[in-house]
């Protein structure tokens, strides 16, 4: 039987992968006061696999409140869209910032999806980003793509 925990290696990969932010909200774990989470993209329970193809670092929130979803309604279209998968979709492709950078806008039906499942401008993060954009530290610069 495989295991299903994820190794200390799994965990160290999957953090410098996302560069210690949240892979959803953006979120820095140098600012939480919570611990992120290594999560399972397609989770466990639907046949999702402890491998690094379908590990994302989370914070706490976006973890709780994507759970086991892998897809929510589209506030525009009214119709079923996948959540944002980040090992095979890029970031910039269907979310960017306000521009002020303090909210996270969908700009695809995924996107949308994943802001409203996910609630990726919850209260406490629009203060944060706030707070962080003043001091010029927000938005993370991140690897990869960029819009």
């Amino acid at each position: 039987m495989p295991d299903l925990r994820v190794t200390v290696s799994q965990r160290q990969e999957v953090v410098a992968r996302a560069a210690g932010c949240c892979e959803y909200c953006r979120s820095q774990s140098q600012f939480a006061t919570q611990a992120f989470s290594v999560e399972h993209i397609v989770p466990r329970s639907r046949g999702g696999q402890t491998a690094p193809e379908n590990l994302a670092l989370a914070c706490q929130g976006c973890n709780a409140h994507k759970h086991a979803k892998t897809s929510a309604l589209d506030p525009v279209t009214r119709e079923a869209a996948p959540l944002y998968h980040p090992r095979e979709q890029l970031w910039h492709q269907h979310f960017r910032w306000s521009s002020d950078f303090t909210l996270l806008l969908g700009i695809t039906p995924t996107g949308r999806a994943t802001v409203e499942a996910l609630k990726l401008n919850r209260e406490g993060l629009i203060a944060m980003r706030q707070v962080l954009y003043a001091r010029g530290l927000h938005p993370p610069r991140m690897p990869g793509p960029r819009p």
